[in-house]
């Protein structure tokens, strides 16, 4: 009879507990679907932050290099402007935004003597290779360019 008793206890014990085994191994089963799904999902997100990182360095680069060019194009218009004013215009905005192995070209040659009313046209150039945040990139292998053309004042 105590038998009996006890089996009945039991029974009635797993009874009552069988919902909450239900839900601790659906539990580790939602665990493990979690786990293979950030597996899955970690590699694209990872790829897409960095592919993101490095865009916006670029973007940032080509706006300091067309300010960069804006400015030496206004410097070279005022008349009796040197090349060194030029220039210094231009490596102002660069050195204070990092921009590395640049370059800065000036059309014609002889603006400081050109008439009144000639176009002048500012090119500055940046490689990516050395500007980027990363390694390496879909950039890496390619030039930002700005260009500014302005007609010379009076």
């Amino acid at each position: 009879m105590v038998i009996a008793i006890h089996t009945l206890d039991s029974v009635f014990i797993e009874v009552l507990m069988s919902p909450f085994k239900s839900s601790f191994q659906s539990y580790c089963r939602r665990k493990g679907i979690a786990t293979v799904e950030f597996a899955v999902i970690a590699p694209v997100f990872v790829a897409i932050l960095l592919g993101s990182i490095e865009t916006c360095s670029v973007l940032f680069l080509r706006q300091t290099v067309e300010m960069a060019a804006y400015e030496a194009a206004r410097a070279s218009i005022v008349p009796n402007a040197t090349k060194t004013q030029v220039e210094n215009a231009a490596k102002t905005l660069l050195h204070v935004r990092s921009v590395k192995d640049y370059s800065i070209t000036v059309t014609p040659a002889a603006f400081a003597t050109a008439a009144y009313g000639t176009l002048i046209r500012v090119e500055v150039r940046a490689p990516c290779k050395s500007n980027a945040v990363m390694a390496s990139g879909c950039y890496f292998s390619k030039d930002v360019v700005g260009q500014v053309e302005m007609m010379k004042e009076y």
